[in-house]
């Protein structure tokens, strides 16, 4: 089973400069409008074709969305796949918009 992860926990970590994997589960085009800084993207329609090539099974993975369904169906992909460390960021793009962090959309920084 994978756990939840809340923006301020998100945050914390990144701060600390911590070990994980930020996957945005979302389409290219919405990763490309906007995506939370060091994300990579790993299309939910993609997760099961690519996740093994893409993310090592010890890692800490933390999947978002801007949808919290595509987010919790990724995360429960990627446990079914092998991947014991991931967390689902239920909030997603727009609770990290909302509390005032930096977004990344077409090669800059959006406020």
């Amino acid at each position: 089973m994978f756990k939840t992860l809340t923006r301020e926990e998100l945050e914390r970590m990144m701060e600390r400069n911590e070990d994980f994997v930020l996957v945005d589960v979302s389409s290219p085009e919405s990763y490309e409008r906007g995506h939370i800084p060091g994300a990579i993207n790993i299309p939910l329609e993609e997760i099961e074709k690519r996740a093994g090539k893409v993310l090592n099974r010890r890692e800490r993975i933390f999947v978002y969305s801007r949808d919290s369904r595509c987010s919790h169906e990724a995360a429960r992909k990627l446990v079914d796949l092998g991947f014991a460390r991931v967390w689902d960021y239920e909030g997603g793009l727009e609770d990290w918009r909302e509390g005032g962090y930096p977004v990344i959309g077409s090669g800059k920084v959006v406020a």
